[in-house]
């Protein structure tokens, strides 16, 4: 499903620095008359004359009458003579150039009417002066408004919820689901009591408040959300649980109100919170105080969901891979109700999930997904997808117009041993040694009974790796038995065993075999009951604060003798599982060189290769694609 299916609440529309209607208005009103200010006075304005003209027609008796304004301009009346005949009078104005002593002097002699003006500037000149400093102060007035106002817009929406509402567009449906069988029919009742509360009603059952789908990454708990809003045709909010978590105190509260808010609004409804671990953790360790934002949150949460508020017709699902860390207070009934676990696929359903994805690329008719399910144990889902895209995708690169089988194992390879180094340079000396390191570990297959089969082992290096051997089981299994551990043990140690044996030393490489076998050896004795000496008692039981690494503050439930037995315990495990490594290659040391001296001229050798380099006898059922 696209993101597009999932359409955001409205939103504030983000207003830009365009002026308001008003503020063009006024500008607009202040240019009309400062324009109708300037052409009105120049339509009224009398003809201007140079001084010496007013000179001119004063001292030949022309001027009639004259205002002087401020001492500096002067308007008046004038005769108009032609040909000795007085034809009109006509106003001027004219500015007085330099102080004229003389002026009043020749105005009383000619018997000018004289009158005096003393005026300040008008509103109009003052207001088309200041005009550009007024519209540049609005201006900037107007933007520092506009940036408060959608500062405090978007203030106000922080404690909003930022809930996406399912739209519909592209519904995905329970059949669009392979496998997950249990899951689904939980949450088909989920969606029954969305569609038919009268029934339930009327025979007085609850409906359940929330259901919480725990389950390994990428085994489809997201997916089956989306099927639950595509089957029940109700409102469907989508939120994840980091998108309470904010920078301002009491902003998660908030916004899991407005949340709830918004579902009783379009109740009947479902509220999706995927990662609720993201808020939901357990509260209070003694550290981080009483008032952590988090704490808020769930507390929040705690109340929405079973608080005095009537939430009739709001459901809650909720994802997480870690219900352990959740609040038990989330867990208790009358939270979430249910939990539905999506659990890794089984062969079948690896099989049916295959099928969902190769309907959309061209396959060859050579690829079984029966062999490719088999071969695939403990992968999710979302493993599964992304095996068929690098099959596509490999294919694509080589040009072909079909994936092939062989596009299938190499893409496995890929995500079970990692990407190769085929351009890494290594000595011939450390590249004998990988090998004999790897065969090592290869040969101890077909002389344990309780080990997986081996699938393929090499030493091309892949990510951190010099070389690698890899099994793969024959069916999917749940638990394992003591014996299968010790096997196991004892193939881990087969490449420290080989090295001590071919050169009577040891190197770095054997470091995550070494930690891998001491790990699974001390839960053997701590958590499994495996140990004679310890018997079957837990010791793996160790409190971890919630806010604290699981290193850091452990509280050791044992006494310091109990302690000396249990590494006893691990000790005596791991060193036989080491002795019986290189007893068995000690006695097939004929095999242990061939088969090194395979892997430096092959460098990867599958199991049927190896096999047949033994003369030993092939396998009916193996998963290897290329095999019938």
């Amino acid at each position: 499903m696209s993101d597009k299916d999932f359409n955001n609440q409205p939103k504030i529309p983000r207003e830009g620095c365009r002026p308001s209607f008003g503020f063009v208005f006024f500008a607009m009103m202040l240019i009309i008359s400062a324009l109708f200010y300037i052409f009105s006075s120049r339509l009224t304005r009398a003809p201007e004359i140079s001084y010496s003209d007013f000179l001119d027609s004063l001292k030949s008796g022309q001027v009639i009458e004259v205002v002087i304004t401020n001492g500096s301009v002067i308007e008046g009346l004038r005769l108009v003579v032609s040909d000795g005949i007085e034809r009109a009078r006509s106003s001027f104005q004219t500015v007085i150039p330099y102080d004229d002593t003389e002026l009043i002097s020749l105005l009383q002699e000619h018997n000018v009417k004289v009158r005096g003006i003393q005026k300040g500037p008008g509103f109009f000149s003052i207001l088309l002066e200041t005009l550009p400093v007024i519209i540049i102060i609005m201006v900037f007035f107007s933007l520092i408004l506009r940036q408060n106002m959608a500062m405090n817009n978007k203030s106000l929406q922080f404690g909003h919820s930022k809930a996406k509402l399912y739209s519909g567009n592209k519904k995905i449906t329970f059949a669009d689901v392979a496998g997950q069988e249990e899951a689904k029919r939980e949450l088909a009742d989920v969606v029954d009591f969305l569609k038919n509360p009268k029934k339930y009603v009327d025979m007085g059952a609850k409906i359940p408040t929330g259901t919480l789908l725990v389950g390994n990454p990428g085994t489809g708990k997201t997916l089956l959300a989306r099927a639950v809003a595509g089957e029940a045709g109700v409102s469907f909010l989508h939120i994840s649980g980091s998108d309470f978590v904010e920078m301002f105190v009491g902003v998660g509260a908030s916004r899991v109100r407005d949340l709830f808010e918004q579902g009783r609004k379009m109740a009947p409804a479902i509220i999706f919170i995927d990662e609720i671990d993201a808020v939901g953790r357990a509260r209070g360790a003694g550290l981080g105080g009483g008032h952590d934002e988090r704490e808020q949150t769930l507390n929040q949460m705690l109340v929405e969901m079973d608080g005095f508020e009537n939430k009739d017709g709001v459901i809650v699902l909720a994802a997480t891979n870690r219900p352990d860390v959740l609040d038990p207070a989330l867990l208790r009934p009358g939270r979430f109700d249910r939990q539905v676990t999506v659990s890794l696929p089984d062969i079948k359903e690896r099989e049916a999930i295959l099928g969902v994805h190769v309907s959309k690329i061209p396959v060859a008719e050579d690829v079984d997904l029966k062999k490719i399910a088999r071969a695939t144990p403990g992968m999710s889902g979302a493993d599964l997808a992304s095996l068929v895209n690098e099959a596509a995708l490999m294919a694509a690169t080589k040009n072909k117009t079909k994936v092939t089988a062989e596009e299938f194992e190499a893409s496995r390879d890929k995500l079970l041993m990692g990407v190769a180094r085929e351009t890494m340079v290594i000595s011939d000396k450390e590249k004998r040694m990988t090998a004999c390191h790897e065969a090592g570990h290869a040969l101890l297959h077909y002389y344990l009974e309780n080990v997986s089969p081996l699938h393929k082992v090499s030493i091309i290096p892949r990510g951190r790796a010099l070389g690698i051997t890899v099994s793969v089981p024959e069916e999917d299994s749940y638990s394992r038995t003591k014996a299968w551990l010790e096997d196991e043990l004892v193939v881990l140690y087969g490449g420290f065993a080989a090295e001590k044996i071919v050169y009577d030393n040891t190197t770095t490489g054997t470091q995550n075999d070494i930690q891998r076998a001491t790990e699974i050896a001390r839960r053997m004795v701590c958590e499994w009951g495996m140990s004679q000496d310890v018997g079957p008692v837990s010791y793996g039981q160790e409190d971890e604060p919630i806010f604290m690494g699981r290193d850091i503050a452990r509280h050791k439930m044992f006494s310091e003798e109990t302690a000396r037995r249990i590494d006893s315990s691990v000790s005596d495990i791991l060193n036989g599982a080491c002795d019986k490594a290189q007893q068995i290659l000690q006695k097939n040391r004929n095999q242990l060189d061939a088969l090194t001296s395979a892997l430096v001229e092959k460098e990867t050798m599958s199991d049927s290769e190896i096999r047949e380099l033994l003369g030993m006898e092939q396998r009916r059922d193996n998963t290897n694609p290329e095999m019938s």
